[in-house]
């Protein structure tokens, strides 16, 4: 293969990723017109998240033998086309169980994509394109709300940002159809190990693996120890990404006095930052190497939890929160990357959609737990939650790493 017709693979999967954060971003600003529209109550959102998130884990589950299936290009198109077509939906139906049930569809779509392309960048690229991989997905929920205010203040109503971020992943879907065949083997025209963008003089180092073992079934996967453990990383990081995200604004302003205007701005910091260091890590994960970016992401993440929770003063507190989202940022993509030094050649298929599933589950789970404990203890629990399952993740790293590529059976 040309390095031109990879490096439109390579523009693909950007896009595909800054497509998968819109939706995110738009619900939050478009919520309260839905919820008038459809006469429901505020805490109904609660319904469309479940379904959401059911159809996410049931994709990225099984999307290790759903792709082997179909093949990833004929994959990532179905599901960008079933997702664009769901976020159409949800402007053209009357009721809001349809809304709902149209919720379980973007989950399912949504799940095949991040799953296929974790799992497809993962195979073939480096560390670096895998944090800037991430890094677009940020660049997506960031432009989601900016479409949906633009649409509301020009036209007073929330359909048309889902329709121009509908559309967007119906095109997207057709490129990624016209494009199927160049997905089945990227590596194998070309023994090159970087391809250079002239213009921009960036390499992007693609893996060169030995032959690989064939491929488990997902019961064998199922029955492995280290797919687990490995299941077990992206459940306690996702959930701890989410947990501070979701509670840091209530931590700031019902215990800690601080102005809702300025908690929603440090809010916002947090996930600037998150944005900026996979930006940052994406220019050194090469040098650096994955285990050491891993290593250094969670203890600064530990640092700045515990300066969250010790808050000497406001100002050093606040600063913990962008520290804690800039140290975060790095960690998912790094923990995907070194998928198949976890699990080994036969599993990496399987288990990257089982790990994405796990990742759908802990986002929902910790998140849940970190309330639960501060609604019956203090707010002031989130900071030492966030410590304690920091240094859990790190426990985890380790065990994960001494029995990397390990076949232990379960």
């Amino acid at each position: 293969m040309t390095d031109q017709r990879r490096l439109i693979l390579i523009c693909l999967c950007f896009v595909a990723f800054i497509s998968l954060g819109l939706p995110d971003g738009l619900l939050g600003v478009a919520w309260p017109s839905i919820r008038s529209d459809f006469g429901q109550p505020l805490d109904a959102l609660g319904w469309l998240l479940v379904a959401t998130t059911t159809g996410y884990m049931i994709s990225s589950f099984f999307s290790g033998a759903i792709s082997r299936y179909f093949g990833i290009g004929r994959l990532l198109a179905i599901s960008c086309t079933a997702t664009g077509l769901a976020l159409l939906g949800f402007t053209l139906v009357p009721h809001w169980l349809l809304f709902v049930s149209l919720g379980t569809l973007v989950g399912l779509g949504a799940g095949a994509i991040d799953a296929g392309l974790n799992g497809y960048v993962a195979e073939h690229y480096s560390e670096r394109l895998m944090q800037w991989l991430h890094a677009s997905f940020g660049i997506g929920i960031t432009l989601g709300p900016l479409i949906m205010t633009a649409a509301l203040n020009i036209t007073g109503q929330w359909s048309p940002g889902y329709w121009l971020v509908g559309f967007a992943q119906v095109f997207l879907g057709l490129c990624f159809f016209a494009s199927a065949r160049l997905w089945d083997h990227p590596a194998q025209a070309s023994t090159a190990p970087t391809l250079t963008d002239t213009t921009n003089r960036v390499n992007l180092t693609v893996s060169q693996a030995p032959p690989r073992a064939a491929a488990a079934s997902l019961l064998n996967s199922l029955k492995t120890g280290p797919v687990w453990l490995s299941m077990g990383l992206f459940y306690a990081y996702t959930g701890l990404e989410l947990s501070l995200g979701l509670w840091g604004y209530s931590l700031l302003t019902e215990s800690r006095g601080i102005a809702a205007a300025e908690a929603g701005l440090w809010i916002a910091i947090y996930w600037g930052m998150f944005t900026l260091g996979r930006m940052v890590a994406g220019l050194f994960a090469n040098r650096i190497g994955n285990h050491r970016l891993v290593i250094l992401s969670l203890s600064l993440a530990l640092a700045g939890a515990l300066l969250l929770s010790w808050n000497p003063i406001n100002w050093l507190g606040l600063t913990a929160i962008g520290i804690i989202g800039f140290a975060f940022a790095p960690v998912f993509p790094a923990l995907v990357s070194g998928t198949r030094l976890r699990v080994g050649d036969a599993h990496l298929a399987n288990t990257m959609g089982m790990q994405i599933a796990a990742a759908g589950v802990g986002a929902a789970s910790l998140p849940a737990l970190a309330g639960y404990l501060a609604g019956q203890l203090s707010l002031e629990v989130i900071p030492l939650f966030i410590v304690v399952f920091v240094f859990f993740l790190g426990i985890l790293y380790w065990i994960s790493r001494y029995f990397r590529g390990a076949q232990i059976r379960i």
